[in-house]
């Protein structure tokens, strides 16, 4: 049996997130995360280092909501409509965040952002497309980490409101 001290040293994931995670009592996560070689920044990266398809890749991306950040969960496959996104928050601009109120709202480096486990909390939207599998896979903290979680239980962790905002194929 694995002690939490031993759980947060064989961790693949960013330490501030492991022990996020075992604040919120998803040590097994932690554990369950896997780092790689070679970067898994991308959705596309990340994919082809799990095996996985590119849908089961879970992107958590910060938008700036007149202003205020806002977390976005989308499918790897798919990409977020700004509008859809602007109508579902009631605001009057929505634009993506830069590199440096992304690290200063969560904590972490753009390409290596979980999906919870943030320095402050922010709203967050959870597109449906998530549901349709499993699992699904997301950034531990760093470029080079993801960890497998139910979507599900991905959603109710982050505190997220279920939307579709999605672009729609032409």
């Amino acid at each position: 049996m694995t002690t939490t001290d031993d759980a947060s040293e064989s961790s693949a994931a960013h330490p501030r997130f492991a022990a996020a995670l075992r604040e919120l009592g998803l040590g097994e996560l932690a554990v369950r995360a896997r780092r790689f070689p070679e970067a898994t920044r991308t959705a596309a990266e990340a994919a082809a280092a799990i095996g996985c398809g590119l849908s089961q890749i879970c992107k958590s991306l910060v938008f700036a909501a007149d202003g205020d950040p806002v977390l976005v969960l989308m499918d790897g496959a798919s990409r977020v409509d700004l509008d859809r996104v602007r109508e579902e928050l009631g605001a009057g601009k929505v634009t993506r965040a830069k590199a440096d109120v992304v690290r200063e709202t969560t904590g972490f480096a753009i390409g290596g952002v979980p999906p919870f486990g943030h320095r402050t909390r922010t709203r967050v939207l959870a597109d449906r497309s998530l549901l349709a599998h499993d699992v699904v896979w997301a950034a531990a903290g760093t470029p080079y980490a993801v960890f497998p979680i139910e979507p599900k239980e991905l959603v109710a962790t982050a505190g997220a409101t279920l939307v579709d905002v999605r672009e729609r194929s032409e």
